[in-house]
């Protein structure tokens, strides 16, 4: 079995704020995005640890900046600034994104491509591992993350 999250490279600009885990004093939609996105990978580091030995492998990636309506409320979040540079950003996700399709190949290769189990754990982009910025791979961070969350939801 495979476990497969999808993260972004937006983590690059994420930070686990253990003192305001929620952002309730310091919330921007770019803190929150880079935050959530380093957790998906710290909890796929820290479940790859707890199922060593299961055959459970698991696997974050980013899948690449993607042609799609998902940017649709950007302007909500980033307000003026982002009406301004909404026309290039859009231009150059046409130009340089990738479609649906070849957005969707790094998710089916960590999850069906056979001889993966020794990249369990790991980071991809572009179908092959790459190295997540060091707080991603930081054991004690993603432990840390893994017992707030078991205790924010009830489990201890």
């Amino acid at each position: 079995s495979r476990v497969v999250n999808v993260s972004s490279l937006a983590h690059t600009v994420g930070h686990i704020h253990f003192d305001d885990i929620n952002l309730g004093k310091s919330y921007t939609p770019v803190k929150a995005y880079g935050q959530s996105k380093l957790a998906n990978i710290l909890f796929t580091k820290e479940l790859d640890r707890k199922l060593k030995g299961t055959g459970v492998t698991t696997y974050s990636l980013h899948p690449g900046s993607i042609r799609s309506d998902l940017q649709r409320h950007l302007d909500e979040a980033f307000g003026w600034l982002y009406f301004f540079l909404k026309p290039l950003f859009i231009a150059g996700l046409y130009l340089f994104g990738k479609t649906t399709q070849q957005g969707a190949q790094t998710t089916i290769h960590c999850a069906v491509t056979e001889g993966l189990e020794e990249s369990s754990g790991l980071y991809f982009m572009d179908c092959a591992p790459k190295d997540p910025i060091p707080e991603a791979k930081d054991e004690t961070v993603a432990r840390k993350l893994w017992e707030l969350s078991e205790e924010m939801v009830g489990l201890k």
